[in-house]
């Protein structure tokens, strides 16, 4: 296929706006970690890229995750680019015919041979392209770019449609060429596979980048146009990209637009990308043309190495060639090799009077070891057992060749490198709001505030239960606790809705004047500068496998506006409140620390919003109920009253209309997010039981009473006042 360069012009005007807009936010600056954070990553980094692979798809919440991800992207960008090429999409496209000769040819393989060299390119295509998880946030948007590479993942993740999931596709795509493997996230995952370090390296590196694309967001792009330029993965396995190349296309054009030293960075990711994908390619070249000459001697040894880790001590007496198994199979006595020439003369593989062998027999369905191989597996040891029956002579060299050198030495030799820009020094103990914004939104930078941040949201949830037994008096929510059905949730959904935002609703009699409104504006801005930012991290790689997350994934990218950056959310502020005179730098930019435009006072909603956000696993539940409220609170009087004032007074009145639209509880976010919970404690109920139900339920309500628990602030502070005064007479 010929790829065609972008005819577009890229719009300029975006990244005129130096200060505003996070494009030229992306220099690499120093990264804070506490010092502890050696210590606790050091068994990972020294137990080589299978331990940092799982480390990084296994948590995305940690400080020393992020570190390995720091030290594993170090590694990689030590690798000294080639001179950037006249024309990056003629050299991809160069490259592209150039790969595909030898995938065409991998691709006609049969046998162990095709099957080995999928195994070994399965954990990279079951990633998908995770380096895309977390790219847009606070930090990045609403930048074009950020923007055009996050309507491409979400494309790429289904548009909410979990059947449609690249990973999910690509995983039956091998399904049906015979390799069957266990979730991407399972520990043993790299192990089932049986790949080599190079792979477990380029599926770490993968998992990395995507945990720190603010800092290298060109990088970043050249990575990903230049994967999927590439097409690696869709041309061994026969499936289809859900983005057009010539989208890529244009999406690369416009990042070697920006010029200067972002262009320099882009070409270094699209440079690393094809080294990668040119040894990980030759990487399977090699593993097929070694396993296309091994004999069937040679096969079952790399079956019986495979499984001998988990055969245990099951086997009991059972007895292969005099010996008990379980002492064959034992660690420190198991040689596959003598196990393999034991089993071939045993009586094991001896056909006994209706001509079966008692090993076939145990291997199929109602034997002992049935299930323990694949069919594949299977396949080789039938036709082994006839190789032997009839007499063939043994393989006196049964181990296959290794695979020549790979490169991984360069990764492991990268990785005992500390990066230049880490820094390790403990966070404040107590940073004001405005600091803690900063590195909120910056987390990226500031990962020793992490833990500061776990502190923070654990004392709002645990402040906001007290709305479980008087949410009823909220004026725009009900916080308070019910049992859960579906039925239960609607109806105080349907509640709310019409008792508390639609029914008191009337039009302003008197309009305040125009600085009053401006004034209201800015208590809700600064929430609204992180808009979407509860859920940004809900569909990485590895867990976004409930409905539900496919659901709230999609609720985020109408927030972004799919891909629109005019219907960005994060726009459409910035251009209500550029029709009040307001002008801010963006929340990233170190300098908003020093504006001077919104109240100091209302810092605590945006503060717990962030720092809920980065705990996608353990506050997942409590982040579907926050979900829930941030939704139907676009909803009704607020927004009706908002808008009449901004019209009057002839401000733009985007971001309101805007809300009250897309949250719409009939079928909009409203609706959409009450389903999402719904769905959500389905699956628990499906999955572990009606006591799953009650505990997830009271974590889901809890989300949603610590959404009401700024919202109800002087209800709030009511309640506490009272119960400061009942327990001053209590003593």
């Amino acid at each position: 296929m010929t790829l065609v360069a972008p005819t577009r012009t890229p719009s300029p005007g975006w990244y005129d706006e130096v200060a505003r807009y996070p494009v030229t936010t992306s220099t690499p600056r120093r990264h804070e970690f506490d010092p502890g954070v050696r210590d606790r990553a050091a068994a990972v980094l020294c137990a080589g890229p299978r331990a940092a692979f799982h480390a990084l798809i296994s948590d995305q919440e940690s400080e020393r995750a992020a570190y390995v991800a720091r030290r594993v992207v170090g590694a990689a960008f030590r690798r000294e680019p080639g001179p950037p090429p006249s024309d990056a999409v003629a050299f991809l496209a160069a490259e592209r015919v150039a790969l595909g000769r030898t995938l065409d040819r991998l691709g006609g393989l049969t046998g162990p041979a095709r099957t080995g060299m999928l195994h070994e390119r399965a954990p990279l295509a079951r990633l998908g392209d995770c380096w895309l998880d977390t790219v847009s946030q606070a930090a990045t948007q609403p930048a074009p770019i950020v923007n055009l590479l996050h309507e491409q993942h979400f494309a790429h993740r289904g548009r909410g449609n979990p059947a449609a999931d690249q990973p999910r596709r690509r995983r039956r795509a091998l399904e049906d060429r015979g390799v069957t493997l266990p979730h991407v996230a399972a520990p043993d995952f790299l192990e089932r596979a049986g790949v080599h370090d190079l792979t477990a390296w380029h599926g770490a590196f993968a998992l990395a980048l995507g945990r720190l694309p603010v800092g290298h967001l060109p990088e970043l792009l050249g990575v990903h146009c230049a994967r999927h330029l590439l097409g690696v993965d869709d041309r061994l396995l026969g499936t289809r990209s859900a983005v057009a190349d010539a989208d890529v296309v244009a999406l690369l054009g416009e990042g070697l637009a920006v010029g200067g030293g972002w262009a320099v960075r882009v070409h270094t990711g699209v440079d690393l990308a094809v080294a990668m994908e040119r040894e990980h390619v030759a990487l399977l070249a090699a593993v097929a043309e070694r396993l296309a000459g091994m004999s069937l001697d040679a096969q079952v040894v790399t079956i019986i190495a495979r499984h001998a880790p988990y055969a245990g001590r099951q086997h009991g007496a059972v007895r292969v060639g005099g010996g008990l198994l379980t002492s064959s199979l034992a660690p420190e006595n198991f040689d596959a090799v003598a196990f393999m020439r034991t089993l071939r003369s045993s009586r094991q593989l001896r056909p006994m009077r209706d001509g079966d062998t008692r090993f076939l027999r145990a291997i199929r369905f109602g034997g002992p070891m049935f299930g323990i191989f694949d069919e594949a597996e299977a396949d080789v040891f039938a036709r082994w057992t006839e190789h032997v029956q009839a007499g063939a002579e043994p393989d006196p060299h049964p181990l296959p060749d290794p695979v020549p050198p790979s490169g991984a030495d360069r990764w492991r030799d990268g990785m005992a490198v500390e990066p230049a820009d880490v820094v390790f020094a403990p966070a404040p103990p107590r940073p004001d709001d405005r600091e803690l914004l900063h590195r909120l939104v910056a987390i990226e930078r500031y990962p020793n505030t992490i833990a500061v941040a776990r502190e923070h949201a654990d004392r709002v949830l645990a402040a906001a239960e007290v709305l479980f037994e008087h949410g009823g008096a909220g004026r725009y929510t009900d916080a308070t606790y019910f049992d859960y059905s579906p039925e239960a949730l609607l109806a105080r959904v349907d509640d709310v809705y019409w008792r508390k935002l639609v029914d008191p609703h009337r039009p302003l009699a008197t309009i305040p004047d125009a600085a009053s409104v401006v004034f209201g504006q800015t208590t809700f801005a600064l929430g609204s500068l992180i808009d979407g930012s509860w859920a940004h991290r809900i569909g990485a790689v590895g867990r976004c496998d409930e409905r539900s997350d496919q659901m709230l994934l999609a609720i985020y990218a109408d927030e972004m506006g799919r891909g629109d950056v005019a219907k960005n959310h994060i726009t459409l502020i910035y251009r209500a409140l550029h029709s009040m005179g307001i002008e801010l730098p963006h929340i990233a930019d170190p300098a908003f620390r020093e504006q001077a435009e919104l109240p100091d006072s209302l810092y605590g909603f945006s503060l717990f919003q962030l720092s809920l956000a980065l705990f996608p696993d353990s506050c997942h539940d409590e982040i579907l109920g926050y979900n829930l409220g941030i939704e139907m609170f676009g909803l009704g009087e607020m927004r009706l009253h908002e808008m009449q004032k901004l019209r009057h007074h002839g401000f733009d009145p985007c971001y309101e209309e805007a809300h009250l639209s897309i949250d719409n509880v009939s079928a909009g976010h409203a609706r959409q997010s009450a389903e999402i919970v719904i769905a959500h404690l389905d699956a628990a109920h499906r999955l572990a039981g009606p006591d799953a139900v009650d505990s997830a339920w009271r974590r889901v309500w809890r989300g949603y009473a610590s959404f009401a628990y700024f919202v109800e602030h002087q209800l709030v502070r009511s309640v506490t006042a009272a119960q400061a005064d009942r327990e001053e007479l209590m003593i």
